[in-house]
């Protein structure tokens, strides 16, 4: 094991990645001189050239069309968005191009194609920096959604998205850039449409996503005290959605709750809750909880913003009325 920050695991993805295959190659808004906008790409420029490590003008839809075009003639393009916001700017090409062509030419083309985008609050980014946009594109037949909660799961995922003949969307929470792990010394691949249980438990089954992982493993820690049991399930990829485990643990539990920072109309939670509902309806002895933003636009405001993400204290208190609802 060896201590490791998250950014730099997706750094070494890409390395690994980029000098297995020579058809793998990234591009973005500042990803080679500054090595990205939160250094995910720092030294590639350098190892690999301006050919395969490029700089794009402040033009999503221009340069996600672009990673497109390179897919279908035959190179593996990772293509950086700054923000996750700005996957409105490239809609057209991510959901009515890289999306469907495969579908569209009947299997004759295939679309090679990673978007990795950070998401999340937390840095009082505002109201258009600050999105989680994974149940936006999850709606969108033909695109994989991966929504990694650490360093490990950063880069075994990233390079399984890489070798994938699908088009992904690689999610990466932008509060766990400079946050350390502890990872294995040699990653395997990750396999795409498996959740992890990283916590087992008795009482109830927790469902998070990417930093809801740690926060939900945190508070899981602080239930124990209490007495209360939680399985931690983290879900690591949205599409496609490993339902068989959240399953298998509810019906041991008897209670699920679902932790996404995305708000909380349309979002993950409402997905898994709807989905699987033939499935677990006779095993549950509490109706499905959901934490996630409320339907509000992200402030700027610290003192506004932090009262509305998800949090540890939330899941806590959620799973205590769930567990103990008479307490």
């Amino acid at each position: 094991m060896r201590e490791i920050m998250y950014r730099d695991a997706i750094r070494e993805a890409l390395d690994e990645e980029m000098a297995r295959d020579d058809s793998v190659m990234i591009m973005g808004e500042d990803v080679g001189f500054i090595g990205g906008n939160f250094k995910t790409s720092v030294g590639l420029l350098d190892k690999y050239g301006d050919l395969r490590v490029k700089d794009t003008p402040i033009s999503e839809a221009g340069f996600v069309g672009m990673g497109v075009g390179m897919a279908l003639t035959g190179l593996r393009p990772v293509v950086e968005l700054m923000f996750s916001d700005f996957l409105l700017v490239a809609a057209d090409q991510v959901i009515n191009q890289m999306a469907k062509i495969r579908y569209m030419s009947g299997g004759q083309v295939t679309v090679p194609m990673v978007i990795r985008c950070p998401i999340g609050a937390g840095r009082s980014s505002a109201a258009q920096h600050s999105q989680s946009m994974q149940a936006m594109v999850a709606h969108f037949p033909g695109i994989k959604v991966l929504i990694p909660s650490s360093a490990q799961e950063a880069k075994g995922l990233l390079k399984s998205a890489i070798r994938d003949n699908n088009p992904v969307i690689f999610f990466e929470h932008k509060m766990q850039y400079t946050n350390k792990f502890e990872i294995d010394d040699s990653i395997e691949l990750i396999p795409i449409g498996k959740a992890d249980i990283k916590r087992a438990g008795e009482d109830i089954t927790i469902v998070a996503t990417s930093a809801m992982v740690l926060h939900s493993l945190t508070a899981a820690e602080k239930l124990a005290a209490e007495g209360i049991s939680c399985e931690v399930i983290d879900l690591r990829s949205i599409v496609p959605l490993d339902r068989e485990t959240i399953i298998e643990s509810v019906k041991k539990t008897g209670k699920l709750l679902v932790v996404d920072e995305a708000h909380e109309f349309c979002g993950v939670g409402a997905e898994i809750g709807a989905s699987l509902m033939d499935d677990i309806f006779y095993d549950l002895d509490a109706p499905i909880g959901r934490i996630a933003t409320p339907n509000v636009p992200l402030p700027f405001s610290p003192a506004l913003e932090f009262p509305i993400i998800p949090s540890e204290k939330k899941v806590v208190e959620k799973v205590r009325e769930m567990v103990r609802p008479s307490v």
